[in-house]
């Protein structure tokens, strides 16, 4: 790659998980100028793109809305600025979770059962028994995710979930090992086991100098035996090919008592610190922050060129 030609960090965002782009921005717009590249800081705070004049990249890092979901995708393209990562349709459909089921489901990708819950003219509770899993279909990072073990829960998480939305996605709950997958290039990374101190894997515990959360433990490449790795980087490659999804992602598995793996989810712009799970993830596969920052550069740049 050319390390004359302008990257354009893009971070903030207006959404929910502004606080942490704004981390993996610095962090990414540090590893480019490490690696002898130029690489300018741009914060959105609004639902427009102003970029700095001669900017050949946009290196998006806004997690979540506008910056996840296609939106700020189909306004680089408008603008006819090659950006990292995934595409307006695959952004959509990943960042879509009911959406994104129904292409995990087409493509035989061992996902948890689920049942969409339209609640546009009232709250109703799912058919499927406890225990369960309540999810906006349309938001990162765990917001307004409930995990109801006790029926008598169930009503006050569907009503927090409909705050978000009219499509509530309910999912069978899964006890097990929740893991991620680094995907990179369509070739999976080495897998991440995650550990919460406490509870589940929600805001506090992903980032707990944010929320004050007990925080949680991270180990990669995680314990697990050839075959089980196998098939757990296979469902996430297929996960994030049945999604369309360019470049990189990082999708979450949850792991059973009899090792079998199931998808939740394929993050399109997952956590960009040095310390984020992807880069973990890429370093336990001996490619330094820096040089993940430059391949996923360069492999959208030759995408989108």
């Amino acid at each position: 790659m050319n390390k004359e030609l302008l990257i354009a960090v893009l971070m903030g965002g207006p959404g929910s998980e502004r606080k942490v782009s704004l981390a993996s921005g610095a962090a990414v717009v540090k590893a480019l100028r490490d690696m002898g590249c130029r690489a300018e800081a741009v914060d959105l705070t609004g639902y427009t793109v102003d970029l700095p004049e001669g900017t050949a990249l946009a290196f998006n890092v806004i997690h979540g809305t506008f910056g996840e979901d296609g939106t700020l995708q189909q306004l680089l393209e408008d603008q006819g600025v090659p950006y990292t990562g995934a595409g307006v349709q695959s952004s959509r459909v990943a960042f879509d979770k009911n959406l994104a089921k129904e292409k995990f489901l087409a493509a035989g990708v061992p996902t948890p059962l689920a049942e969409i819950i339209d609640v546009s003219a009232g709250v109703r509770l799912p058919t499927m028994p406890v225990p369960f899993v309540v999810k906006p279909p349309r938001e990162g990072s765990s917001v307004g995710v409930h995990i109801v073990l006790k029926q008598e829960d169930a009503l006050s998480a569907m009503e927090d979930a409909a705050k978000y939305g009219n499509d509530i996605l309910v999912e069978q709950y899964i006890s097990g090992k929740e893991l991620t997958v680094g995907v990179l290039n369509g070739e999976a990374l080495p897998i991440v086991h995650i550990a919460p101190r406490s509870g589940f894997y929600d805001m506090s515990n992903k980032y707990p100098w944010m929320n004050g959360g007990d925080g949680s433990d991270y180990y990669c490449p995680a314990d697990l035996d050839a075959e089980t790795t196998r098939r757990v980087q296979e469902a996430a490659v297929a996960a994030h090919k049945s999604l369309g999804v360019e470049v990189y992602s990082r999708v979450d598995v949850l792991l059973d008592s009899d090792n079998n793996p199931f998808v939740l989810e394929a993050n399109t712009i997952p956590g960009m610190t040095e310390t984020s799970l992807l880069p973990k993830a890429a370093a336990a596969k001996g490619i330094a922050f820096g040089e993940l920052c430059l391949r996923i550069a360069d492999i959208s740049l030759k995408l989108r060129a």
